[in-house]
């Protein structure tokens, strides 16, 4: 009878941590786990701060179709800011955007428009997109990257 108390005792003071392989397994879980998670979750910021200059973008085309239907122009002239003159409204100065992670410019030619978005801030920070007059959609830089001939705006992937 004593030595099944023994035994017991023997059995019940063993377990008292976990091994080092087990420690090790669970390391290596949560770093794989992690080593997926992180980049996964940056992507996904960074498509959630590159909407706003999309967003913008949209907001100024309309803006200046509206400035062209009252005025008969997009501006003042060659190589001028959109939207200025003389009843310039207070939309037209971009650098009062709002914005937090694009700063936009835009310039004027005899035929149209060209808005630029440039990132600024955050993920977005190595991003530019433009958009005309004719609503042509485009490209220059993706993830710090020249993206020529892409008549789209970029999110995710290679392709529109």
């Amino acid at each position: 009878m004593r030595e099944k108390s023994e035994t017991a005792e023997q059995v019940a003071g063993a377990q008292l941590g976990f091994t080092l392989i087990e420690v090790l397994i669970t390391v290596a879980i949560v770093s794989i786990l992690s080593a997926i998670a992180v980049p996964a979750y940056d992507d996904y910021v960074r498509r959630a701060q590159v909407q706003e200059g999309f967003h913008f973008l949209a907001d100024y085309r309309i803006k200046l179709e509206q400035y062209f239907q009252d005025n008969k122009n997009y501006g003042s002239g060659e190589g001028a800011p959109c939207a200025k003159g003389p009843r310039a409204p207070a939309w037209s100065d971009l650098t009062k955007s709002g914005a937090k992670y694009f700063s936009f410019t835009c310039a004027v030619t005899k035929t149209g428009y060209l808005l630029t978005a440039t990132g600024s801030e955050g993920k977005a920070l190595g991003h530019e997109y433009t958009v005309n007059e004719e609503n042509a959609q485009a490209t220059l830089k993706f993830k710090n990257a020249l993206s020529p001939g892409k008549n789209c705006w970029l999110l995710r992937g290679k392709e529109c």
